[in-house]
């Protein structure tokens, strides 16, 4: 039996679609989409180098360390630098707490109930002014002042020099301590005729003035009546 030459070129073509078409249904066709896949956290974290990380640290550390440094340099610029006012202060308190020394040292020697009662008072009152001395000395830029003067050492010293030789009665303690009052009201002389001190400041020395000077005659008497 013969079939025509055309017909056999449709069967051809019918089986090579088939094949195609099985071919097709065993391997599916891959399409590329336009839309790009979302990435996960962590994979993008792990695409960070060690490094960088290790490197915006270190930059994190040194600028907070910068700053602090920034911020106590400007805290230290604007610290107020000490005035006249200070000066004048600071050398009266070597003075007052030269009272202090002194009294303290006529409260252990006295050995007259009244006399020690009275010099404790009088080292209270000097503690005081040293105390507003220097408040107003720190708001003034200056830094608190404890020191005593070198006169004041030197004196002290030989009276205890003096004390192992005889024996300081009553009488001697009070001319100690009124020398030494007049070293305080001399000092209170010259801090106000200095005219640095103005205001508030000027009225507290002006009143530690005269307390001492209400200090120094009560001395002289109580002295006189020693005698």
């Amino acid at each position: 039996m013969h079939f025509p030459f055309s017909h056999f070129l449709m069967s051809q073509s019918t089986i090579s679609s088939a094949a195609s078409a099985q071919a097709t249904s065993k391997f599916p066709k891959t399409t590329t989409s336009s839309t790009p896949v979302p990435r996960t956290q962590g994979g993008v974290l792990g695409d960070v180098p060690t490094k960088t990380k290790k490197t915006g640290t270190t930059r994190t550390l040194i600028g907070g360390a910068l700053l602090a440094l920034g911020v106590a340099y400007l805290a230290t610029r604007q610290k107020r630098k000490p005035s006249p006012e200070a000066a004048t202060l600071d050398e009266l308190l070597y003075f007052v707490n030269d009272r202090i020394a002194g009294y303290e040292r006529a409260v252990a020697e006295s050995h007259d109930a009244e006399l020690r009662g009275y010099y404790k008072q009088l080292v209270s009152q000097s503690q005081q002014f040293a105390t507003d001395l220097n408040t107003y000395l720190t708001r003034e830029g200056g830094e608190r002042e404890t020191s005593t003067t070198l006169k004041g050492k030197l004196y002290r010293a030989w009276m205890d020099a003096k004390a192992l030789v005889t024996e300081r009665d009553e009488k001697a303690i009070l001319g100690a301590n009124i020398y030494g009052e007049e070293w305080a009201l001399k000092a209170y002389q010259e801090a106000l005729a200095d005219q640095t001190l103005t205001g508030v400041m000027r009225q507290a020395v002006e009143r530690q003035y005269a307390l001492s000077q209400k200090t120094y005659d009560r001395l002289k008497k109580l002295e006189e009546n020693q005698a």
